[in-house]
């Protein structure tokens, strides 16, 4: 995919200023500011090139959610722009980790991949490495990289993911470690480059940060507090992307239901979803995540109508016990949830519901499980994120007592697997034989001659074809249910 002709042309100027001598300091106002390290960077990648008599080549890794694949998309292209080519090898001249810290086995994950770096780096002394991310908001994993992986060249967070050509800018400048993490910010700079994974659909930020602070959760610490992004840039980000041959967006936020209050003129997320839909040439539009407390009524009737949203919606429940909710600070009831979900299978029986449960929180009881079973058994999700609890420190939770047996969470998060695996199946089975609009996102890997296409309901259908169908949306006979996918044929 190319990089908009408007980013292009917006270096092109930073760099004929340069070399006129008319701009001999970067600017202070952005994004202008970051074209500048751009230009200089594109300079340098060019001279390195010359030098070695190659190209270079950099590698971008993403752990975590759809939020931080979207700032590694924004990484992507102002690597690609500055002159690096994409790989997938770890052994690259730039590497990249953009880094989650929901759960502790995300930070093992990286810690081992560093570990690696460390050998690639010795036989590579061009070689750059970068992190960035939520983990990197937690100031003992700064001190632990500090001390212990002392060849990683620059640190950043979440808040100023857009000053990334200025922070490896710098580190090349100064030929040390370069550290920038920040607290929090009310900054959300837009209009720089972003190197779009696929040409058909993509994802669009709305909003930045949670104000919720679930006691299990370290997201408000490491993504700051809600910030909503103005709906004028929202539905001129997506129009640019229609023009560009999208046809289906992701609108992502932490916590979307609660978009817009904190706009000089508050909007409703109900609100910007309509006002999206009246957008030509986008004909799905997805969303994610929503927090039952925020889903309002308005926000139903809004999708029972709609033409383009998705027949797909994540509820995250964590749990079934209106105890356990209290202590994870989640400000709805076991009641409360269950009538909302009433509420949205009322007004959209073909709705496709997804969740996330949390087996194991401190203080859980047999009696708090089994009341999320009955969760479970009564909203019949169509799939369903299991995770066991995971401290994390500075969080409340961390602190509670009477934290779980590790054998007593492994029984319990298996009998839930084994019920939400046996509904699922059930769930998929009840389109059989139907035919839905299916979106045709690859080749199958799998199956020669065969593609995989995405149904409203996120579930994937594997069906004859060849790869001039792909991104296009078509109508597909769902044969067979196989638990998590259909295989079909066009209709």
């Amino acid at each position: 995919m190319k990089l908009n002709d408007d980013i292009i042309e917006k270096l092109s100027n930073i760099e004929s200023l340069i070399a006129r001598g008319e701009l001999k300091e970067a600017p202070e106002n952005e994004p202008e500011r970051q074209y500048y390290f751009m230009a200089k960077l594109r300079d340098y990648v060019n001279q390195k090139k010359k030098e070695l008599g190659r190209d270079l080549y950099a590698c971008t890794k993403t752990f975590g959610c759809q939020m931080n694949a979207r700032d590694s998309e924004k990484l992507v292209g102002i690597l690609n722009l500055i002159g690096y080519k994409e790989t997938d090898s770890e052994k690259a001249d730039f590497v990249i980790y953009n880094t989650c810290t929901v759960r502790e086995n995300a930070n093992l994950k990286v810690y081992g991949h560093l570990g690696l770096l460390s050998n690639y780096k010795k036989k590579n002394p061009e070689m750059k490495i970068a992190m960035c991310g939520c983990m990197m908001q937690e100031a003992h994993v700064v001190e632990k990289i500090k001390k212990s992986y002392r060849f990683v060249d620059v640190v950043f967070g979440t808040h100023n993911i857009y000053k990334f050509a200025e922070l490896l800018y710098m580190r090349i400048v100064k030929n040390a470690m370069i550290i920038d993490i920040w607290e929090d910010t009310t900054k959300i700079v837009e209009e720089l480059p972003l190197e779009r994974k696929f040409s058909f659909k993509s994802g669009v930020n709305i909003m930045f940060g949670c104000n919720n602070f679930c006691s299990y959760c370290i997201v408000p610490y490491v993504r700051g507090r809600e910030r909503s992004r103005n709906p004028k840039d929202i539905i001129n980000e997506i129009k640019m992307l229609s023009e560009d041959g999208v046809v289906e967006i992701m609108l992502l936020g932490q916590n979307v239901n609660s978009y817009g209050k904190n706009l000089e003129e508050p909007m409703s997320f109900a609100k910007l979803l309509e006002e999206i839909e009246k957008i030509d040439g986008i004909e799905r539009i997805r969303f994610m995540t929503s927090h039952p407390k925020d889903l309002s009524d308005e926000l139903i009737e809004v999708m029972a109508k709609s033409k383009k949203i998705c027949r797909q919606l994540h509820l995250p429940v964590q749990s079934g016990s209106s105890r356990i909710l209290k202590e994870m600070n989640r400000r709805y009831d076991k009641e409360h949830y269950l009538n909302l979900v009433d509420k949205i299978k009322k007004a959209m029986p073909d709705i496709s519901l997804t969740t996330d449960i949390i087996v194991g929180f401190p203080g859980e009881s047999e009696e708090d499980f089994l009341e999320t079973m009955d969760v479970v058994k009564k909203v019949r999700y169509d799939s369903a994120f299991t995770f066991i609890y995971s401290k994390r420190t500075g969080t409340p939770a961390a602190a509670m007592e009477n934290q779980i047996p590790e054998d007593v969470v492994k029984d319990r998060f298996n009998r839930l697997l084994e019920e939400v695996q046996k509904i699922a199946n059930e769930q998929t089975v009840r389109f059989e034989g139907e035919v839905q609009p299916a979106l045709v996102e690859e080749l199958n890997g799998h199956i020669e001659g065969y593609v995989t296409g995405r149904l409203s309901s996120g579930l994937l259908v594997h069906f004859p074809g060849n790869e001039q169908l792909i991104g296009k949306i078509v109508d597909v006979r769902l044969n067979e249910a196989k638990g998590f996918y259909y295989m079909g044929e066009m209709a």
